[in-house]
């Protein structure tokens, strides 16, 4: 059988044209084409030419006064049209039947979104590129879910899970949390409200798509010095992902979920990869379908990004220094292999680390709570099984 030794721009022509699907199967071809289908300007044209979605769905607020079902709203943003400046798209989610808060999204284009009607939450899964969406089961209304991260196990047939964490002490907390920054602390008073008790129990609930239910899992046992240091779990390599901060031995924790075993596992960070300033960001990152790491030097603003490989090694991938037009914003996450969103209360920010090319987004004078990254096509899917 002949072997083709093609060039990237052939490559680039190529996969380019692919349909989203086919362009991921490509990804695992060899480094070479993985890398290229991460590139910015590969993920622009591939846009362009397939009609594919990439960006940002931005969970955004005004503070008008009323609750926040009325002053919530989700816009989507995106770098990758024809135009030079970024696209803005508002009220992403309005074909749904009510307004809606973002809870958790997946790069495969599917949002999971609630609502609260007289004291319940309501759960949607949706597409909305297709406008497409089906009700949640309620889960256990006994448990306030503090952490919810979603995560796709297939796409022919789609399967997905969600996975719910209720914190045994935050049970009868209000639901007004918006997602945390990075790095986020507990008030004292929080603190030595955990400091009592000797053991964090984590109630964790599963939804499987397959079965359309919810079931109880065992409980994830924590100590009260381990805190979360983001709400949202990072989708990478068939699992979920968190970082933990250990106040009383001063290091982090990666902790893990495996989606198809359904279990639990916890591995400390390298002490190369630990803070060393109080006010440094540290947070986990999907770095091109693996598991990263970011940490951003208050200071110095230098930026060193860390991927765990196969062998569970994290190896330095970059090194660099922000613009300085970033020093008042934080780290988000990875756009593409080139591009760094970054987040102040107000705007988003696309930053090319190789060109330095800075792009403020700010959507029509509203605060950005949240921002979600999806790539997703208009191909219809079936939610729900028959």
């Amino acid at each position: 059988m002949a072997s083709y030794d093609f060039s990237n721009d052939v490559l680039f022509e190529i996969f380019s044209r692919a349909d989203l699907k086919t362009m991921k199967k490509c990804r695992v071809l060899s480094k070479e084409c993985k890398d290229l289908t991460y590139e910015s300007s590969f993920m622009r044209l591939h846009s362009q030419r397939t009609s594919t979605m990439v960006g940002y769905l931005l969970q955004c607020s005004k503070n008008f006064g009323y609750s926040w079902r009325h002053r919530l709203s989700s816009n989507f943003v995106s770098i990758a049209n024809s135009g030079l400046e970024p696209k803005l798209t508002p009220k992403f989610l309005s074909f749904l039947p009510e307004p809606v808060q973002i809870v958790a999204t997946v790069n495969e284009g599917l949002v999971l979104c609630s609502t609260r009607i007289h004291g319940e939450n309501r759960f949607y899964i949706c597409k909305p590129s297709t406008q497409q969406w089906e009700f949640i089961p309620a889960p256990n209304p006994r448990f306030y879910r503090s952490k919810i991260s979603m995560l796709v196990l297939g796409s022919n047939p789609l399967r997905f899970k969600i996975v719910g964490l209720s914190d045994s002490i935050d049970d009868k907390h209000s639901e007004s949390d918006s997602e945390s920054d990075l790095d986020s602390e507990y008030s004292e008073k929080e603190v030595n409200h955990r400091v009592v008790s000797y053991e964090n129990l984590w109630h964790c609930e599963i939804f499987d798509s397959k079965s359309w239910e919810w079931k109880q899992s065992e409980d994830l046992k924590l100590t009260y010095r381990d805190f979360f240091r983001k709400k949202q779990g990072v989708s990478a390599c068939g699992g979920l992902h968190w970082l933990i901060f250990n106040r009383e031995q001063d290091k982090d924790i990666v902790l893990s979920f495996d989606g198809n075993k359904e279990e639990w596992t916890m591995a400390s960070l390298p002490n190369s990869l630990r803070r060393k300033e109080y006010w440094e960001q540290i947070a986990l990152v999907s770095c091109e379908g693996n598991l990263g790491l970011v940490k951003v030097g208050s200071k110095t603003m230098m930026v060193d990004v860390w991927v765990l490989n196969y062998e569970h090694i994290w190896i330095r991938k970059h090194t660099m220094n922000l613009n300085k037009e970033c020093y008042h914003t934080r780290f988000h996450s990875f756009y593409s292999a080139d591009t760094l969103l970054m987040k102040d209360i107000w705007s988003v920010y696309f930053y090319n680390f190789k060109t330095q090319k800075f792009v403020r987004v700010t959507a029509d004078n509203q605060d950005t709570d949240a921002a979600y990254f999806i790539q997703t096509d208009f191909e219809s899917v079936q939610l729900k099984p028959e």
